[in-house]
């Protein structure tokens, strides 16, 4: 991690607040070994308790990626439970993403359920933050995820939503700068409003409020994160599902959604300077899963390759119906971040306060 990041600080050994507090919050209490099997096994009888006589006993989000689909391997084989395979399609999704979803739903005999998001209220949407001049563009792809799956654990009386997110690959966070709170539905509305041209009829949208505490606390709906709970290193879990189900890996994390692999590997770099592979790169280096030399050795390449990356903005223009005049244009707007529009930052900066007293959260500032 470098100055990219504007709130990060270093010591006087040049060591930052990313790495003090893995090392001080999220190591000491991390449980992957032994301890970490008792609870997860804890966690799977409450869930299975839970789901006694359903159709299904959880829902998985699964994207394709590496995290999601490992997740519904260990869920089944390790955990012995019975998820629902939800998926949200928002129009970008990659034909290796497509493929290693139904390669893992069928090896493994589920249930799979995907919801299609209305396109032209997504187009629209992600016009509107292209010309906001924001650098989380990604913002409506990722609300759309998982408001969408829990409105359907809420009216299907789910009681357990099971999620990727992990310590392993994933303890440094992206700072706020990058990738604001993709839940502030504040935000979006703002957005969509100075810069939209369409009403958002169907779109799903969520709020802080909604899922962290009504959701949780009246309905009972818990959001779960196994993989904190054994051990999950990144390339055995890759080899296995390559192995057992034809699983195909992507050249980077999150590249199993074709926006989400244009924003990351172009155009926040290239627009903002902002490369989120410190990020992920960082993130393995702590947990021992890559050397800071051979991240240091990856990060002289670009992010994208050079040969196709005409392609990909020739492919993401003409899905997004704009020229790619009209699309590159957006590169010279004026550098905005979320501070230049209605938010509820107060009122997450107050929840991670609060989950940090109470023990529920590790991780460090954002």
């Amino acid at each position: 991690m470098d100055t990219t990041d504007a709130a990060i600080v270093f010591d006087d050994l040049g060591s930052c607040d990313h790495c003090r507090t893995f090392h001080t919050r999220i190591r000491p209490r991390w449980i992957a070994d032994s301890e970490g099997g008792v609870r997860l096994a804890r966690m799977a009888d409450s869930i299975r308790k839970a789901g006694h006589g359903k159709d299904f006993d959880c829902i998985i989000g699964m994207s394709g990626g590496i995290d999601s689909s490992y997740l519904v391997y260990a869920a089944t084989q390790i955990m012995g439970l019975r998820p629902l395979v939800f998926h949200v399609d928002a129009g970008w999704n990659s034909q290796i993403a497509v493929n290693n979803i139904e390669r893992l739903v069928d090896g493994l005999g589920l249930d799979l359920f995907t919801e299609v998001i209305d396109w032209e209220e997504m187009k629209d949407l992600q016009r509107a933050f292209f010309r906001s001049g924001v650098p989380h563009v990604d913002t409506p792809q990722d609300h759309a995820f998982f408001a969408t799956m829990y409105k359907f654990a809420r009216q299907h009386g789910v009681r357990h939503i099971l999620t990727g997110a992990n310590y392993s690959t994933e303890c440094i966070r992206n700072p706020l700068e990058w990738m604001y709170f993709q839940s502030d539905s504040r935000q979006i509305r703002d957005i969509h409003e100075r810069f939209g041209e369409r009403p958002l009829r169907s779109f799903p949208l969520t709020s802080v409020l909604w899922h962290k505490v009504w959701l949780p606390y009246v309905h009972g709906i818990k959001v779960i994160r196994p993989l904190n709970c054994m051990p999950y290193i990144k390339d055995a879990a890759r080899q296995l599902l390559m192995d057992r189900f034809g699983w195909q890996p992507y050249p980077q994390k999150h590249f199993e959604s074709r926006f989400t692999r244009f924003v990351e590997s172009y155009w926040l770099p290239e627009r903002f300077g902002y490369d989120v592979r410190r990020v992920q790169y960082s993130s393995l280096i702590l947990t021992g899963q890559m050397t800071r030399e051979a991240a240091l050795e990856a990060l002289n390449s670009p992010p994208y390759d050079s040969d196709t990356i005409g392609q990909e903005i020739e492919f993401v223009a003409n899905k997004l119906d704009l020229t790619i005049d009209e699309l590159m244009g957006y590169m010279t707007l004026p550098k905005k971040t979320y501070r230049d529009y209605r938010n509820q930052r107060a009122v997450y900066g107050l929840g991670a306060r609060a989950m940090r007293l109470l023990g529920l959260e590790l991780g460090g500032k954002r």
